[in-house]
């Protein structure tokens, strides 16, 4: 197709070599997308990426600001979720004085969900003026994502006598109907240190199965990082709380965010905080082909 819009672009007639232009302007932009079609599929498959996954958001600098960000980046993956016929489901949070999240826990479930948020570790920075600022100024806050792809029993192995498994009244967000009852659970992994906490379920049997699949996650990334130098640098970023780390940038009074890594940016901000990250997403898979 292009060799014979090519050809027909040397036509003398104007109006042919019009309509031959716009031919080989399309079949080279169908080309350039195959051949970043034939790129993907050439990519070897990461055995994790039809993995359920575990989503840790973090209030990062900024204080009740980055906690009100923190709950808004949490809702953008929900909604992000819901687009794509995903269940989201809470397992643990830690609330701010006025609404936001100093911390919230969810796991992800439906086909390829890892495969889709991995890359979304790291710092996400906002800048605009807060609900909670009665002068106006423009403020400059962060959130640190993690994203973990939930480990099956077969991938990790853990002793029951390396844990430490303490109950306690669930409270927040997801507690006020269980507060009567020591229904929340805390495992602490006592070989690595790595505690995780459940709060989301009635029952604390369905909290210590909640807890243990956020441990299983942590524990076999810990592993991951053991087996490769690509996975160590990746956890190292998720943990880095430092402006060094910043995956996109949220520039709201001016109506911007930016995938700091690909370059890739839009002015519908509203669109991305609703969930609409399908660009974003593409960008950063095709970076990492």
């Amino acid at each position: 197709d292009i060799e014979a819009a090519d050809q027909m672009r040397q036509d003398s007639d104007p109006e042919m070599r019009e309509l031959a232009e716009e031919e080989w302007r399309s079949s080279r932009a169908r080309l350039e997308e195959l051949e970043e079609e034939v790129k993907r599929l050439l990519v070897p498959k990461d055995p994790d990426d039809d993995s359920n996954v575990f989503l840790e958001v973090r209030a990062g600098t900024g204080g009740e600001e980055a906690a009100l960000f923190a709950s808004d980046i949490y809702r953008m993956y929900a909604r992000y979720a819901q687009r794509h016929s995903w269940k989201v489901d809470i397992a643990n949070t830690s609330e701010s004085e006025h609404g936001g999240f100093k911390e919230i826990v969810f796991e992800v479930s439906g086909k390829g969900a890892y495969g889709h948020l991995k890359h979304e570790s790291g710092v996400h920075r906002v800048q605009r003026i807060p609900e909670t600022e009665s002068s106006g100024r423009i403020h400059t806050s962060a959130a640190t994502v993690a994203v973990l792809p939930e480990a099956e029993d077969v991938d990790v192995e853990i002793s029951e006598a390396d844990l430490k498994i303490d109950t306690y009244r669930a409270s927040g967000a997801g507690g006020q109907h269980v507060n009567k009852t020591d229904s929340a659970i805390r495992i602490t992994h006592e070989p690595t240190g790595v505690v995780v906490q459940c709060q989301s379920q009635r029952s604390q049997h369905k909290n210590r199965d909640k807890a243990m699949k956020q441990l299983r996650a942590k524990l076999y990334e810990i592993e991951m990082q053991k087996l490769d130098a690509e996975r160590q640098s990746l956890e190292e970023s998720k943990s880095d709380i430092g402006w060094g780390s910043q995956i996109r940038s949220y520039v709201l009074d001016s109506a911007r965010i930016k995938d700091l890594r690909t370059g890739y940016e839009t002015s519908n901000c509203s669109a991305v905080l609703d969930g609409d990250l399908d660009r974003f997403i593409e960008a950063s898979l095709k970076a990492n082909i």
